[in-house]
């Protein structure tokens, strides 16, 4: 018997998730205190002050000019991005609604549309809802999930929005100014996403309840809908919004650093207003979309695990509503943890600013290490049995302590061996950065060599964690491993929230024309926030792999298959599809990034060759055009991946069965974690290398610039090159695998009655 009552549980969740937004509320509130001055003179909000006891004055810069002119990029950075979305987001409603309708017509086909009662999977001795009923509640979960990435992708864009010119502005007074308001911001969007996704979800499970009553196997195999349609705007908002962001990049960087030889963000070039634009869509509501579908999916899989285990044969709430017990106390974890930043110790020097985003990592651990023990002590009964493919495993409490914790830990050592492998503090990024006197070819060897060693380790931490969860409590300790990584889901939300909301506060420093020690200050936060977002997408790359597995586990139990045979015909024709389909993403989605790059890069040519006085800075470009070709570029491109995201599981398990679609799934995890890591580490050696050199913080560095040498120029290209591995495609792998595995779930019953229709025949 569980120690926490129904009672407490019910209060308990929700109370966390209303508290999350609450702390979301006021530091939002905090950083709209920085006020913004409008084109008219005044200001958006706060006090109007001049500058501050630590503003930079330079000679020949009017103050005024520069806080309008922010205003000015700010405001053209948050219509360009809240356009994008708008016109995105149109385009996903059609694909919801249209998905919804197969959801619906292919659950409710797999018994012919029956109305009537059916034998429950797990018990045949009690009837369990309509199969009819099944599939529209699906649907709607499907509606709901799809519906809740939406709002935290536009959410996690206004807030960037908001808070891109602040920062920039705050910089003038001091680093640890500048660092507060960008930290803050992420905190904002970080717990805002985290909470609204255990609310919402906590409020379905709740609401669904009232119909199923007794029949939770129905209920939680409903609500896996949640997860599909959080992971599905998630695809198309990763390939989407990678695509837009990534044109502008590029053909931002090629035409003005290498050819050009003129800075970064430097407001003569066309492409700078569209590549802050597509850091919002990109690396914003993307990756918030993503996390989300992350922790939907690890949450549902966790959820109807356990409801064909004991807790839900035997209806014990507490040990049921578990995961989301985990959840609700990261959420307490991580608002302790961020005082530590804000407030605790702040920062005060430009070599404080990574420390302090590392301890955010670390102290989170900590902590819900701690966490996790009070809450598996209080919400599980000391011994209970879990069904592991029909057999009946018997676990303690404690079992699941560790799993979680595995989870957990294997998130930190993910988070610090890519920190490693990605920051120009260490060997690795320094080495491809004096590569870079031999040209951009070996730039990119040793890119590539970084990114394939830097697999090994998050790898070993993965398998490690899964091989304990699995022995101990079978496929719900591996959905559970999966909820202890993404436990602290608002520190790390908000770590990788400050890289994007950093890099537009460079962007907006340069273009309005501040003073270079302001500039040097936004490198500064920027370069940390580089390797933060590397962190961030290590994360999403190692909680998919283990969701994954525990939706593929669901999966194969929900189907009726016995064992997955690898040696079995059916099972490696699909094994090896599966693995090939991660290049097939990659190579669409690097495709397109390379032809809107195209487009982009003859765009900015023409405007320097076409406008008299860009390349002297007496004209103002057209940056609407390089908005558009990036709008335009990303709305097309992104159809056909996602597309084949889509549609692989539904005609694979239709066509040729549950077997063929099972070796599917597994290729197709096993290949694309790996290309995902590789991807996204060497885009973030390249780009920081490229850093390292700007910098020139030391020696080494500075025996490899200034801006504008060939050394540099071979950076800017390796840094290209790698720009659409870390942003486009190697996020976007994370969401393929889970996808996949979740899509495969829902259809489940579907494949297991009417699949295989071409092997069934050989």
């Amino acid at each position: 018997m569980a120690v926490l009552g129904t009672v407490a549980v019910e209060l308990f969740i929700p109370l966390a998730s209303l508290i999350g937004i609450a702390f979301a509320v006021l530091q939002w509130y905090v950083v709209a205190k920085v006020p913004v001055p409008t084109p008219t003179g005044g200001t958006a909000a706060g006090d109007k002050h001049g500058g501050g006891d630590e503003e930079e004055e330079e000679e020949g810069i009017d103050q005024v000019a520069v806080e309008i002119r922010c205003a000015e990029i700010q405001r053209a950075i948050s219509v360009g991005a809240t356009s994008f979305l708008l016109t995105e987001y149109k385009y996903l409603a059609a694909f919801m609604a249209s998905f919804a309708a197969v959801i619906f017509v292919f659950l409710g086909s797999a018994q012919r549309f029956s109305t009537r009662p059916q034998p429950c999977p797990s018990n045949p001795s009690l009837q369990c809802r309509p199969p009819l009923a099944n599939a529209a509640f699906t649907a709607v979960a499907f509606l709901l999930g799809a519906l809740t990435s939406v709002m935290s992708g536009y959410l996690g864009m206004r807030v960037a929005t908001f808070a891109n010119a602040r920062t920039a502005l705050e910089a003038r007074r001091g680093i640890g100014r500048g660092f507060a308001v960008a930290f803050r911001s992420g905190a904002a969007m970080g717990f805002l996403l985290a909470s609204s996704a255990l609310l919402v979800l906590y409020v379905t499970v709740n609401l669904f309840g009232l119909y199923y009553g007794d029949d939770w196997v129905g209920l939680y195999e409903s609500i896996t809908g949640y997860g599909l349609g959080g992971s599905s705007v998630a695809l198309f908002g990763r390939v989407g919004g990678g695509i837009y962001t990534k044109a502008a990049d590029v053909g931002a960087d090629l035409v003005g650093k290498v050819e050009r030889n003129i800075p970064e963000d430097d407001p003569r070039n066309p492409a700078v207003i569209a590549d802050n634009v597509g850091d919002n869509v990109g690396d914003i509501a993307g990756m918030g979309s993503d996390l989300f579908g992350s922790y939907a999916e690890s949450t549902c899989a966790a959820l109807f695990v356990a409801s064909i285990s004991e807790f839900g044969k035997e209806h014990k709430y507490t040990a049921q509503m578990f995961p989301l017990l985990i959840s609700a106390t990261g959420l307490l974890v991580c608002l302790v943890t961020t005082l530590f930043a804000t407030d605790l110790a702040k920062v005060r020097r430009a070599a404080d600013v990574g420390p302090a985003l590392k301890r955010q990592i670390l102290i989170s651990t900590v902590l819900m290490t701690g966490a996790i023990a009070a809450v598996t002590y209080l919400s599980l009964p000391p011994s209970f049995t879990l069904f592991d493919a029909g057999n009946v495993k018997h676990v303690k409490n404690w079992h699941l302590f560790i799993c979680v914790s595995a989870g957990l830990w294997a998130g930190l050592i993910i988070g610090y061996v890519t920190e490693y492998f990605t920051s120009n503090a260490y060997a690795p990024v320094r080495s491809v950065a004096m590569s870079c006197r031999t040209g951009a070819a070996t730039n990119v060897i040793f890119g590539l060599a970084v990114g394939y060693k830097s697999v090994i380790v998050p790898i070993l931490a993965i398998v490690s964690a899964i091989y304990a969860s699995f022995r101990l409590a079978a496929m719900y300790g591996i959905a559970v491993s999966a909820l202890g990584m993404l436990s602290t889901i608002a520190t790390g939300l908000a770590i990788d929230a400050y890289g994007p909301i950093s890099d537009n506060a460079g962007g907006i420093a340069e273009m309005s024309g501040m003073a270079s020690r302001v500039r040097r200050r936004t490198d500064a936060l920027d370069a940390a926030g580089n390797t933060t977002a590397a962190i961030g997408k290590g994360f999403a790359i190692g909680s998919a792999a283990l969701v994954s597995l525990a939706l593929f586990g669901a999966y194969v139990g929900r189907a009726g298959i016995q064992a997955v045979d690898m040696l079995s015909p059916r099972v490696f024709v699909g094994l090896m599809a599966g693995a090939m389909l991660p290049y097939w993403f990659s190579a669409m989605t690097m495709r397109s990034v390379g032809s809107a790059a195209l487009k982009m890069v003859e765009e900015v040519r023409r405007q320097f060759d076409a406008i008299p006085g860009l390349a002297e800075g007496l004209a103002i470009p057209d940056y609407a055009t390089c908005v558009r070709i990036s709008t335009d570029a990303s709305l097309r491109e992104m159809m056909a991946p996602g597309a084949l995201v889509m549609l692989s599981p539904l005609v694979t398990g239709t066509l040729f069965g549950v077997e063929t679609l099972a070796g599917l799934l597994a290729g197709a995890l096993v290949s694309g974690v790996q290309v995902a890591i590789s991807a996204s580490n060497s885009g973030g050696a390249w780009d920081n290398a490229k850093k390292y050199i700007e910098a020139g913080a030391s020696e080494e560095a500075r025996s490899l610039g200034p801006k504008g040498s060939e050394a540099h120029k071979a950076a800017v290209i390796g840094d290209t090159i790698g720009d659409p591995l870390k942003d486009t495609s190697g996020p976007s792998l994370n969401i393929l695998i889970k996808l996949m595995a979740v899509e495969a779930l829902v259809f489940a019953p579907f494949f297991a009655q009417h699949g295989g229709i071409i092997f069934n025949r050989l």
